[in-house]
């Protein structure tokens, strides 16, 4: 089960939007095909009773009542409150909290065992009644396990007589080793043998993806994780770490479509804002770039440096880092890919200049091999499109403005647009001269603005752009108006990395480094 849409807006400063969590579900169950997700909590806001109701009535038009059962809410020990508020959303199954440790029901609660259990019956003989299937939280079951094991098992006796689907036993502050986990689920699981038992985690000691392999080789039935680990404090485990170590270190299988998870992954760090780490397993946007020379040429001899984990399987690419550390055979894979062939003395040259760039922390990127190398060969690479004049018109109660002069095919047009930024309105401009010219252009996927730490007012502006190559501006559609299927109004262009394509500009002005690394984006699609 994943639990992004719940758990996952616990994370600090994370909120999503009814239209975003709709997303979110089809891509969860259409295209990673999870079994089950789950997608709030009763009871919460309007907003909440909106974004299920969206879910609940996609789900009954594409799937009826087998796909929407795969829709789960988080509800509370409250007899007719949540289940009510499941009716009203469309939902059919409760997933409902209640306390795993007597330090919780004593503390929190102030009612005893007893007291819990009456309260607890009267509410899944609601749910069943207004037939609602329910599955029950053990909360804070760790330290249940760990400090109250005779309160514990009292639960565990009362739950599995009740009639109840899944029981999820959460590590909800993260505080257990892994031979903990797997202590705890070999005693309960073989002690009730018959229930299902689901093993929550957090990885408050980044112990979570390892914590859930542990519940499934001790017997855990099933697990929960979000996309990007995300959660309350540190979050849970993450899908597309979890997925990888069940298919190759546990050699089971698991119903979810590997090359979906780091299209998915994008998508929730857009939605969320919470960027995630470049060095992120499986999702992260460098795993799979070969960094060290050394490596680059123990792929060219055969593969020495590859493992299970290729990125094939997640519908990504292996690249070759061009920087310091870089090697004949970085320069050679990406002059490969590239289809461009050097002699061995001219290669020696761009790789010194490659070097020297890495040690003034440039990035260099595979697009930007021939730049580098008509500069060192003294020969000049030929810009097939130049933006030879911008002026952006821009203040507090103004319309952003520009106007800009493109050179194309011996031509120079000059064209002005409008938007919500100085950008937009380049961009805007840039539109309807592409329009004209009969030229599609990507869709902005990322946007990033950077400055040395410490820099001045004065210092130079890094900014690095990332284009969708799968999706482009429809040419009858209005100025700049990209495809509505870039939402995943039909989860188009669900593709892999390689569609995508990263530029940057640099200059003392942010806007002028932006159109910078747009100018370079032109020429590096129309050269391709």
């Amino acid at each position: 089960m994943d639990t992004t849409l719940r758990d996952g807006e616990q994370t600090y400063n994370v909120a999503f939007a009814p239209s975003e969590k709709l997303q979110m579900a089809r891509l969860l169950i259409e295209k990673a095909n999870v079994d089950f997700i789950e997608v709030a909590s009763a009871r919460v806001s309007k907003g909440e009773l909106e974004s299920v109701q969206l879910i609940t009535d996609w789900a009954k038009k594409s799937g009826g009542r087998k796909l929407l059962q795969r829709i789960e809410i988080l509800g509370f020990v409250d007899e007719k409150r949540s289940v009510n508020w499941l009716i009203d959303a469309g939902a059919m199954t409760l997933n409902m909290l209640t306390k795993g440790s007597l330090n919780h029901l004593t503390h929190q609660l102030k009612k005893t065992p007893e007291e819990h259990f009456a309260d607890i019956e009267r509410t899944i003989d609601y749910a069943v009644k207004h037939d609602r299937a329910v599955n029950v939280y053990l909360e804070d079951w760790s330290n249940g396990w760990l400090h109250s094991r005779d309160y514990m098992f009292q639960f565990l006796d009362f739950i599995v007589a009740q009639p109840v689907g899944r029981v999820m036993l959460p590590d909800t502050l993260g505080v257990l080793y892994p031979s903990q986990v797997s202590e705890a689920l070999r005693e309960i699981t073989a002690r009730y043998a018959g229930q299902h038992f689901d093993f929550h985690p957090h990885n408050d000691y980044g112990l979570g993806t390892v914590n859930v392999l542990e519940a499934i080789r001790a017997g855990a039935h099933g697990v929960h994780t979000t996309v990007n680990c995300l959660g309350e404090r540190t979050g849970n485990a993450s899908l597309a770490e979890v997925v990888a170590g069940i298919h190759d270190h546990l050699q089971m299988k698991t119903s979810v479509n590997e090359k979906s998870l780091f299209q998915l992954s994008r998508t929730v760090e857009t939605f969320s804002g919470k960027r995630l780490a470049a060095n992120a397993p499986i999702v992260g946007e460098d795993v799979f770039t070969q960094t060290a020379g050394i490596h680059a040429d123990g792929d060219k001899k055969g593969g020495l440096y590859e493992s299970r984990l290729l990125p094939a399987r997640f519908g990504r690419d292996r690249r070759y880092a061009l920087g310091k550390l870089a090697g004949k055979a970085s320069v050679d894979q990406n002059l490969k890919t590239l289809g461009i062939t050097l002699t061995d003395d001219e290669r020696a040259q761009v790789l010194q200049r490659i070097i020297e760039l890495g040690d003034q922390k440039k990035q260099v990127t595979m697009d930007d091999l021939p730049f580098i190398i008509g500069e060192v060969l003294k020969r000049p690479e030929e810009k097939i499109i130049e933006i030879t004049q911008v002026t952006v018109t821009s203040g507090l109660h103004v319309t952003p403005m520009c106007s800009l002069t493109v050179e194309y095919k011996g031509k120079a047009s000059q064209v002005s647009g409008q938007g919500e930024g100085g950008y937009d309105a380049f961009m805007n401009a840039l539109s309807i001269w592409a329009k004209e010219n009969k030229l599609g252009l990507p869709r902005l996927i990322d946007y990033e603005v950077r400055i040395p730490p410490g820099g001045q007012t004065s210092a130079l502006v890094e900014c690095k752009i990332t284009w969708s190559l799968a999706q482009h501006v429809s040419q009858d559609k209005g100025r700049g108006e990209p495809d509505k299927a870039m939402l995943g109004g039909e989860l188009a262009g669900f593709g892999s990395s390689k569609n995508n394509l990263t530029t940057r500009g640099v200059d003392t002005d942010q806007i002028i480094a932006a159109i910078r690394a747009t100018e370079r984006m032109l020429n590096v699609i129309l050269r391709r």
